[in-house]
């Protein structure tokens, strides 16, 4: 852990190579492609059939970020930080955008689905829960969200005081969320983030301000991946929405 807050970046493939470093039972199981069951709420499912994308199979300039907010005067365990996190994400999530967890909460191998808002548009996908335990959570993105990408979620203690993470380690799926991400989204996804922590922290009673911390790991562009535009989030959720009147009409047939 580094002096500023900041836990040392251990990604997915790190622990994987060591196996006693994790309990197996806290990993999703190996799956080809994602079934997205019982979801509350009425979210739009675009990631049944999707294949998981990290990373290295993004398209666009590899990024690390990491924030973090330290609830100073609360004698919250980094445990009883992570059990109300995961148990209530959504409520931490900003006004407009939607979470939606599996019914069984947020455990290995469970499919989450989310609506956004990126400015006039609504981009709609999911994440599968690839690693859960006591003290940390981590969402891997599939084919279709706009990050190629690994959240990971974490408490700790620092200095006496418990510190509260998200830690981000992302390309750009394709070409389009790559320029998206210059227009605009990077600050976005920078404010939920920020957002979520202050939320966070402040149902622990404490008032912070999260701190951020961005490096561009690799300012090279996957060039092999340009072909993800096909399954685009943008494009996908923007062909649902026209699609509704043509769904409503069959749902009264049905009926």
């Amino acid at each position: 852990m580094s002096g500023n807050g900041e836990r040392e970046m251990t990604t997915p493939s790190d622990e994987l190579r060591d196996p006693v470093a994790r309990d197996a039972a806290n990993w999703a199981p190996l799956v080809q492609k994602l079934q997205a069951s019982g979801v509350s709420g009425d979210a739009p499912n675009l990631v049944d059939g999707r294949r998981l994308v990290g990373p290295l199979q993004g398209f666009g300039q590899m990024w690390q970020k990491t924030y973090w907010v330290r609830l100073s005067g609360s004698d919250a365990t980094p445990a009883e930080i992570m059990k109300v996190w995961r148990a209530r994400f959504p409520e931490f999530w900003p006004r407009g955008n939607r979470f939606y967890p599996p019914l069984a909460g947020l455990e290995p191998g469970e499919v989450a689905l989310f609506s956004v808002s990126t400015g006039p548009m609504r981009l709609s996908s999911g994440v599968l829960v690839l690693y859960a335990d006591d003290e940390s959570f981590t969402f891997m993105t599939p084919q279709g969200h706009m990050l190629a990408a690994w959240v990971t979620f974490s408490a700790f203690m620092e200095g006496g005081s418990p510190v509260a993470q998200a830690q981000v380690l992302m390309r750009a799926q394709d070409p389009i969320m790559e320029i998206s991400l210059f227009l605009g989204a990077q600050k976005l996804e920078d404010r939920q983030w920020v957002h979520v922590l202050s939320f966070l922290a402040r149902h622990f009673g404490v008032e912070a301000i999260p701190e951020t911390r961005v490096t561009c790991v690799d300012p090279r562009r996957n060039w092999s991946q340009a072909k993800n535009v096909w399954h685009n989030a943008g494009i996908r959720s923007s062909i649902y929405t026209l699609g509704a009147p043509v769904r409503w009409i069959r749902a009264a047939i049905r009926r």
